[in-house]
């Protein structure tokens, strides 16, 4: 995590031994997408994604416990295989929350692909660290699903 003038941002990195294009698949394509989405535990029983400049999706997120809950957003900027960026919004958000923007790059690696993640600018730092959480396991989900 790095702090920023802008706000409280999140950044992570992760490499993975896979292409950048079976990575950014695994980031657009629906069910490559639901394979991995969400911390450990939850599934995404629905995904709606239109990828494209200013398409919009909607992912549900089932937790092992409880009700599911929502997420929407709207791409502005695919550039395969290399970035990605779009809005994250809850539609039923907790009064911290806010809409973040979030940026994945995808950088060359010797061992294959270099995930680079950044999100903000979040509210509170509270819901930074939830979804540093939530993305660090996602992460690992994904490096699971590649393999």
């Amino acid at each position: 995590m790095t702090d920023d003038p802008g706000g409280l941002r999140l950044h992570l990195e992760k490499v993975l031994q896979a292409g950048t294009e079976r990575v950014f698949a695994a980031c657009v394509e629906p069910e490559k997408l639901a394979e991995w989405w969400g911390p450990a535990g939850f599934t995404s029983p629905s995904l709606d994604l239109d990828v494209r400049d200013g398409g919009r999706y909607r992912i549900t997120m089932q937790p092992p416990d409880g009700e599911a809950f929502h997420l929407r957003g709207e791409f502005s900027e695919i550039d395969p295989p290399r970035r990605l960026v779009y809005t994250f919004e809850w539609e039923e958000p907790d009064p911290d929350d806010q809409e973040t923007v979030v940026t994945l790059s995808f950088l060359d690696h010797r061992e294959g692909t270099s995930l680079v993640l950044d999100q903000g600018p979040f509210a509170t730092e509270a819901r930074r660290a939830l979804h540093m959480a939530g993305w660090t396991e996602s992460l690992e989900r994904l490096e699971q699903s590649l393999t």
